[in-house]
């Protein structure tokens, strides 16, 4: 099934690798409002948590754009070490490509649910929890919060449920209308929802608070929202 500017996938078998990666930076700015915007609000974010000799993680780091974007950000600090981990090969070899010339990240082809992490000082998650099985989720989170530094950040960035399913309905048909702006037709916008059956499982706001609060944040809040698009900043 063709889901857009060139990514072609099998019913409820979306995944990142096959042809994804080749056309991943340009699908993602038109699938996912202030997309670009959201990169920009965790660099200025970063201000507040990167020390002069930080480690930060990037976790499901694509193509490599944000963790580029957050190491030029921070350059005038050439200590601190980016790290950025994914699961599917092909999106690491784009991003060791795209990273190449950037001496102080370091890009793994690894399960976040597994890696060995050191203390951090910042976590960054740009829409990827929701792509990891709800049954992990709580451990995941619970082993940020365990490697966060005291007053280290968790920075996440997801899709959302309505709250109930009036308002679910809402929120999903904004979003239609903002892929049919952004060129989408309607036939892959069918396709692309197909595709992620199984794979993409947001929660609602409140199921990701409480992912967090039961890991052990007490300080958190929403940074950026759109319809069914929300920006997560908790710290420790």
């Amino acid at each position: 099934m063709k889901v857009g500017d060139g990514i072609t996938i099998g019913r409820a078998n979306w995944d990142f690798g096959g042809n994804t990666p080749d056309h991943f930076v340009e699908h993602i700015a038109k699938s996912v409002p202030f997309y670009a915007e959201g990169h920009e609000l965790i660099c200025y974010l970063s201000d507040y948590f990167i020390l002069r000799d930080s480690t930060c993680y990037e976790l499901g780091v694509s193509t490599g754009e944000l963790i580029k974007k957050l190491a030029g950000y921070n350059q005038h600090k050439p200590e601190t070490k980016w790290i950025g981990i994914d699961n599917e090969e092909k999106m690491i070899k784009k991003a060791r490509e795209h990273c190449s010339e950037v001496d102080n990240i370091e890009l793994h082809h690894e399960d976040v649910l597994l890696f060995s992490y050191e203390k951090a000082d910042m976590i960054v998650s740009y829409y990827t929890i929701q792509f990891i099985p709800e049954r992990h989720r709580q451990d995941l989170f619970n082993k940020i919060y365990e490697r966060l530094n005291w007053g280290g950040a968790f920075v996440f960035f997801e899709k959302v449920r309505g709250p109930d399913a009036r308002f679910h309905d809402i929120v999903t048909s904004l979003y239609h209308d903002f892929k049919l702006r952004n060129g989408f037709s309607p036939e892959e916008i069918i396709n692309k929802a197909q595709s992620l059956k199984g794979a993409m499982k947001p929660f609602t706001p409140q199921g990701n608070l409480d992912l967090l609060k039961r890991a052990g944040f007490v300080d958190m809040m929403t940074i950026m929202k759109y319809v069914c698009f929300e920006g997560f900043l908790a710290i420790k």
